[in-house]
């Protein structure tokens, strides 16, 4: 067997230890940014602290959650734009944690790559710091893992943490709600970060290439119409909240209507959607007429223009509805909670109208 005369370096393995200290340096005042009551950020220890008390709660439980942001990545990596992605990844979390009632408190990035590229990686952990400084996070550590052989060049992954607090006692649950309640729909942004895999087959199929002129949004390339990130709804959501407005929240990613409501509500209670009370947005529109999507896979795949779902009490609605409208919401009373017995949880009516 035989040996480089010189020895072999990391370097030559494919991993620039000084790339991922470059990294780290350019991280670090973004990080900054994000700095928040019960949060000093400073990068570079094995671990990073949050003083809940500081942050001004007594006696908090702590809620956490985890995601990533699916094959909208592919996306963003064929249409070369990465900063809306960072978003995403914090929303997708934040988003998860005001529906407890919680208030989100810190978050951590993970992301992996085959070879280091500072100038995309740079846009990614600008996009996370921002989604923070929407949510009132602090971005307070992360992980930058080189792995060649594992992401073919130009490729990445990417996994998001957050961690929030309630009050105890304060948490949301859904124990309450009842027959009758109204059911409010706040809208989404885009396809958010679910659905990507459909998205990526109709675009397929269509013979539309990312950077062509949107079909629904001739402004706009169809890639960045695409890339719209994510809606976070964390202040609108506290607001209406701690105003006592709100019985429950679910948010609409993966599942769509149909599978996310459910998570909320008691048994033996469902819900009934209008469809006609939902204006499907012209991009959606546009995948459902170019693939043939079915109304009904519509709406247990993709949020249809709905990114956020409140449940409150009829005597409370319009309280909700003006306090969610002043922090920039745009809301619709969509449906009501139902009985239920056996079949769906989650009638959808007036489907046919997504179609006309």
């Amino acid at each position: 067997m035989s040996h480089p005369r010189n020895g072999l370096t990391y370097k030559d393995a494919g991993v620039d230890i000084d790339a991922g200290n470059a990294l780290v340096d350019i991280i670090k005042p973004l990080a900054k940014s994000t700095s928040r009551p019960g949060a000093d950020v400073a990068l570079g220890g094995f671990g990073a602290y949050f003083d809940p008390k500081a942050a001004g709660f007594k006696d908090p439980i702590l809620v956490a959650s985890t995601d990533g942001v699916g094959t909208k990545l592919l996306v963003a990596q064929a249409a070369g734009r990465h900063f809306g992605i960072g978003i995403d990844l914090v929303a997708m979390s934040v988003n998860d944690l005001v529906v407890q009632g919680a208030q989100p408190l810190f978050f951590l990035d993970y992301f992996a790559t085959g070879k280091l590229e500072l100038e995309s990686a740079k846009e990614v952990v600008a996009g996370v710091a921002e989604g923070c400084k929407q949510a009132d996070c602090a971005l307070i550590g992360g992980e930058t893992a080189e792995m060649p052989g594992l992401y073919g060049r130009g490729h990445y992954d990417l996994a998001g943490f957050a961690v929030g607090a309630v009050e105890r006692g304060q948490a949301l649950t859904g124990t309450d709600v009842a027959a009758g309640d109204v059911i409010l729909g706040l809208a989404s942004s885009g396809f958010h970060s679910n659905g990507y895999s459909l998205v990526r087959k109709v675009v397929d199929v269509s013979g539309v290439a990312y950077a062509d002129k949107a079909p629904f949004a001739p402004h706009l390339t169809l890639g960045e119409a695409l890339l719209a990130p994510t809606r976070i709804y964390v202040r609108s959501c506290l607001a209406a909240i701690r105003a006592g407005t709100v019985k429950a929240l679910a948010h609409i990613t993966g599942g769509g209507f149909i599978d996310n409501i459910p998570r909320v509500l008691p048994e033996g209670l469902g819900a009934s959607v209008d469809a006609a009370e939902i204006a499907l947005p012209p991009m959606m529109s546009w995948l459902a007429n170019a693939g043939n999507v079915p109304h009904m896979e519509m709406a247990r795949t993709f949020n249809c223009g709905i990114g956020m779902i409140v449940v409150c009490a009829p005597d409370k609605a319009a309280e909700a509805k003006r306090l969610l409208a002043e922090h920039g919401e745009s809301v619709s009373e969509i449906g009501q909670i139902v009985p239920h017995t056996d079949g769906s949880r989650v009638e959808m009516l007036n489907l046919a109208r997504w179609g006309a």
